[in-house]
């Protein structure tokens, strides 16, 4: 049995001229439904409730204020979830929606009940079908893109495989309808050819301003978790079948041969940095050689405000970021005992991030 996670863009959502929405929905499902009487479990990640919305609403361009996206996106999800409902019950399934915030994710226990919840609707037969909830989440609260929140869902189930449906072949080393220079990756073998990758797209308009990055830093979150990604072209909804069956993407991702494990990815990426914590070299060492926590000893100082039990970054003594962790103090306490004795007279130094939390940046590739 496989568990796949299929991630499904907006603009294979959104309908051409002799394929309606909901007859796209249809053949995805179908392939869905021949997926599990197989024997596999199937997570679906939607886009498409903004453009859904704005179809129904007759809205012709996209709304550029949060409040309209957030009102368009209300009535968008209502439709799109009805649309999967619809099409996934002539097979015998049911469906569930789950929306998602970073908000969601941000303390391990509600990462912990998100993964349960999966996997008992998937001991169910049931067939989760995740959205970000655009309706209500605040800027700071989203993730800004289903490819990312496709990634972080694929960690939490422990997935085998995560299929990104885009409006491209493949991946390319910049566009081809820019470039006809472009060539062509069909794979891509370990997690650090990922990162030049992203590098290089961020550089050339449009191509890096929107899907291909944001699929790169899926790939790049998944991968390191020792999940296979397939970047395939979903235009033709029938493809996703002969993927489901066992073929391949356009572009494959290849798994790190020793993924970093569930609790690490939490801590890199389904958790939003809320401040900096700068340290000295002596902890800088001891933290990356020698597996230890970060004590208040070895802080210079901090930027930012957060509460105990708040995720932070590590910067080293030449600014560069080294590890992410849960800061076990405030950032008012670890600033007044900073300026007071408590830093330096303290025997033993008290931890300001234990390294049980706490997740080195050279691990992650980040």
């Amino acid at each position: 049995m496989t568990l796949w996670v299929v991630k499904i863009g907006t603009s294979l959502l959104r309908g051409i001229a002799d394929r309606s929405t909901e007859e796209i929905i249809n053949s995805y499902s179908s392939c869905i439904a021949a997926s599990k009487k197989r024997g596999d479990s199937v997570i679906v990640v939607t886009s498409g409730a903004v453009g859904v919305g704005c179809d129904r609403l007759g809205i012709k361009e996209r709304p550029e204020d949060m409040t309209n996206l957030q009102a368009a996106a209300a009535v968008g999800q209502v439709h799109l979830m009805g649309l999967y409902e619809k099409a996934m019950k002539v097979y015998g399934y049911n469906v569930a929606q789950i929306l998602l915030t970073r908000a969601d994710l941000s303390s391990r226990l509600s990462y912990r009940n998100a993964s349960m919840t999966f996997k008992k609707l998937l001991a169910w037969g049931i067939v989760p079908v995740v959205n970000e909830n655009d309706s209500l989440s605040s800027e700071e609260l989203r993730y800004g893109d289903n490819d990312t929140l496709s990634a972080l869902v694929a960690t939490a189930v422990s997935a085998d495989q995560l299929i990104l449906l885009t409006d491209v072949d493949r991946l390319y080393s910049s566009d081809p309808r820019i470039n006809t220079k472009a060539k062509p990756i069909s794979d891509v073998h370990h997690p650090r050819e990922i990162k030049p990758l992203e590098e290089m797209n961020k550089k050339v308009s449009d191509w890096g301003t929107g899907g291909i990055t944001t699929k790169l830093t899926s790939a790049r979150i998944a991968t390191a978790s020792g999940i296979t990604v397939h970047l395939a072209d979903g235009r033709n909804p029938e493809l996703l079948g002969e993927l489901l069956k066992g073929s391949r993407g356009g572009t494959v991702f290849h798994p790190h041969p020793t993924p970093i494990g569930n609790r690490k990815s939490w801590l890199a990426h389904a958790l939003k940095p809320l401040g900096t914590i700068y340290l000295d070299d002596g902890a800088c060492e001891a933290i990356q050689n020698r597996g230890a926590s970060v004590l208040l000893v070895g802080v210079k100082k901090i930027e930012g405000t957060f509460s105990a039990n708040q995720p932070v970054r590590m910067i080293n003594t030449k600014s560069k970021e080294i590890a992410r962790g849960i800061s076990s103090m405030s950032s008012d306490f670890i600033n007044n005992s900073l300026k007071s004795s408590i830093a330096t007279d303290s025997s033993p130094s008290p931890v300001v991030i234990h390294r049980d939390v706490l997740v080195l940046t050279k691990e992650l590739l980040l």
